[in-house]
């Protein structure tokens, strides 16, 4: 492909999107970039502070648990107060608290800050995802998701190599500068994004007859199903960070093996997810989502015959090119079938599912490895995608072809579960 038609594919792939879209973006980049916590966690607490092992799984554990929580209360306030206030509680919370941790000392206040920065950090997602279906025409949206994923990575990729240098000099200057940059994110919501919520303030008596509860969700039996698929797909998923260190390292493999073979994740997200974007984004989602878990399935299945880094490399190709596909078609589902004054509670049951899978997966990974070995784990990884892709072949018959989301209001959405 020459020089041209790669600027013109790159120039397609970006055009057409509104700039609040550019600005929601560049703050999730920001905060990305910033990333600190969860990458140096277990060794700041071990390391730095001298503590064992198990406390700081322990408080790797409850950082992930305040996720969870915050996961449902971060969508309920974006769509009872707002998408923007949500944002910038969210964001200031999570400064405050990320700077709290570099100076607390006693290990119960460790722990409590950490749960506190997992409540707080979390909250915003469910918003920013909200927001971001606010903003973008329906055509254009798994193109945008899939740009903010793409900037999740990127950011992720440069703050994991810069962590590592930050840490040599001080733990502590890296928990401020992340909460630096987290204020930084809440002065650009601040400053250029306007609420999207889609009932205007006057209309609040009206959006409060027509409001959607964590019930109407809990009831709506088609999205639940994602739910529960988007959960399978996660805990597989998670087994790349989780598992597959530990298998690697039963094996006799180095620290710097794996992270020489999990590196590639992150360079053919940054490398290829935009161009990847271009062919997907106008296909069948139902065959998007059943190729994506086969290829994850398939992927992860492959590991158990793994035995050197260039195949453990080569296995991580193959599910992250699942993960590509997958993670867009399944955020743009959501939307699909969320109603628009109720995207916050239902992009909050979404991220539930991720926020379960992070505290489900060490524990799955761990007992089947030490019980029955990893070549078990990876064939109960291709066995759950493989439900995964039979799940979302069913139920994606019953999903309409439009690309846009439902705008029944939820009365009309009840009465559609009720009679589904």
């Amino acid at each position: 492909m020459s020089v041209d038609s790669l600027r013109r594919a790159a120039k397609e792939s970006v055009s057409g999107l509104p700039g609040a879209f550019w600005w929601l973006w560049t703050s999730t980049l920001v905060n990305r970039l910033g990333a600190f916590v969860a990458t140096f966690m277990a060794l700041y607490l071990t390391l730095d502070r001298g503590y064992s092992a198990s406390y700081a799984g322990l408080v790797a554990s409850l950082h992930g648990l305040g996720g969870v929580i915050s996961s449902l209360g971060g969508g309920v306030m974006a769509d009872r107060f707002g998408r923007r206030p949500t944002l910038l509680l969210a964001q200031t919370s999570t400064a405050v608290a990320v700077a709290a941790l570099g100076f607390v000392h006693d290990p119960v206040a460790i722990a409590g800050v950490a749960f506190l920065v997992g409540m707080a950090s979390n909250a915003s997602r469910p918003a920013v995802q909200a927001m971001m279906a606010d903003i973008v025409r329906p055509e254009d949206r798994v193109r945008a998701f899939s740009l903010n994923y793409w900037a999740v990575n990127l950011g992720f990729a440069v703050s994991s190599m810069g962590a590592g240098f930050i840490a040599e000099y001080s733990y502590r200057a890296g928990f401020l500068i992340e909460a630096g940059m987290t204020l930084v994110c809440a002065i650009v919501v601040y400053l250029k994004l306007p609420e999207s919520h889609p009932a205007a303030p006057a209309d609040r008596g009206t959006r409060a007859k027509d409001d959607v509860g964590l019930g109407t969700v809990l009831r709506d039996r088609r999205f639940m199903a994602v739910v529960t698929l988007s959960f399978l797909v996660a805990l597989v998923f998670q087994q790349g960070a989780v598992g597959l260190p530990v298998a690697m390292g039963r094996a006799g493999f180095t620290s710097a093996d794996y992270g020489s073979a999990i590196a590639v994740n992150g360079f053919l997200i940054v490398a290829l997810q935009i161009p990847l974007t271009r062919v997907i984004e106008h296909r069948d989602p139902r065959r998007l989502l059943v190729f994506s878990s086969l290829l994850v399935g398939v992927g992860f299945g492959l590991t158990a015959f793994a035995g050197s880094v260039g195949v453990f490399a080569l296995t991580v190709c193959v599910w992250t090119v699942g993960e590509m596909i997958n993670a867009p078609t399944q955020t743009g589902l959501v939307v699909r079938l969320a109603p628009a004054q109720g995207r916050g509670r239902y992009q909050g049951f979404y991220t539930l599912s991720w926020a379960v899978a992070a505290l489900v997966a060490p524990l799955m990974s761990g007992a089947v490895i030490d019980h029955l070995g990893a070549g078990w784990l990876w064939a109960m990884c291709a066995a759950v995608a493989v439900v995964a892709a039979l799940g979302y072949g069913l139920l994606m018959r019953r999903v309409p072809a439009g690309s846009g989301a439902p705008a029944a209001t939820a009365a009309a959405r009840a009465e559609e579960v009720g009679a589904g």
